[in-house]
C-alpha cells in the first residue's frame, strides 16, 4: 500500500511517530555530542574510547533489536534490523577488552557494522514511499554504508586516524538523526492536529 504526503498514516506508523521523535531527538544529540568530544581530544586513552564507543554500540544495538521486535515491516526488513542490533551488541562487548589490538581489530568490525547498517536504512527507506524522512534516512544509510567502505578497505594504522574518522562519522549521524526526530515531531503534530 503507498502512502502520499496527505493520506493518514497507518495506526502503528503514527504511534510511532508520535512517541519516537524524542528518543531519536536524544540519540542524535548524543551521537554528536559523542563525535565531538572524539574529534576535540582525539589522543584520549584507548580504554576511555573503547568503554564510550562499547556503550555506543550496545545503546545502538538494543535500539535496532526493538525496532526489529516493535515495527509492522516486512519480515527481510526486521531480519536485518535484529541482525544489525545483535552485531553491534557483540561489538560494543568488544570494546570493552580495552587491549590495543582488540581496538585495533574493531576499525574493521565497526565498518562492517556501518556497511550492514547503512544497507539496512537504505532498503528501509527505499521500500516505502510513504516513510516519514525518507530523504534523511536514505541520507544517513548511504553516510553509513560509505563509512563503512572506508574503515573495511582503507587500512587504520593508527587510532587516531580511527578516531578522526569515527569523530566525523558520529557527528553526521547525530546531526542527520536529530534533523529526522523533528521531522518526526512535525508528522507527529500534523497526525495530533488531524
Amino acid at each position: 500500500m503507498t502512502h502520499f504526503a496527505n493520506d493518514p498514516l497507518p495506526r502503528p506508523l503514527e504511534q510511532l511517530a508520535r512517541s519516537a521523535w524524542q528518543a531519536l531527538l536524544l540519540a542524535g544529540v548524543a551521537a554528536a555530542l559523542l563525535g565531538v568530544l572524539v574529534l576535540a581530544w582525539p589522543q584520549a586513552t584507548l580504554l576511555v574510547v573503547g568503554v564510550l564507543f562499547g556503550l555506543f554500540l550496545l545503546v545502538s544495538g538494543l535500539v535496532q533489536l526493538a525496532a526489529a521486535f516493535g515495527t509492522h515491516t516486512a519480515t527481510a526488513l526486521r531480519v536485518m534490523a535484529f541482525i544489525s542490533g545483535a552485531l553491534s551488541i557483540v561489538l560494543g562487548l568488544f570494546c570493552f577488552r580495552g587491549t590495543l589490538e582488540s581496538i585495533l581489530l574493531l576499525g574493521l568490525w565497526i565498518g562492517i557494522g556501518w556497511l550492514f547498517r547503512g544497507i539496512t536504512q537504505v532498503m528501509a527507506a527505499a521500500s516505502d514511499p510513504g516513510t516519514p524522512a525518507r530523504g534523511w534516512m536514505l541520507l544517513l544509510g548511504v553516510i553509513n554504508a560509505l563509512a563503512g567502505i572506508v574503515l573495511i578497505s582503507w587500512p587504520i594504522r593508527s587510532v587516531t586516524v580511527l578516531t578522526v574518522v569515527t569523530g566525523c562519522w558520529l557527528v553526521a549521524v547525530g546531526v542527520v538523526e536529530a534533523a529526522t526526530a523533528l521531522r518526526l515531531r512535525h508528522v507527529a503534530k500534523q497526525l495530533g492536529s488531524g
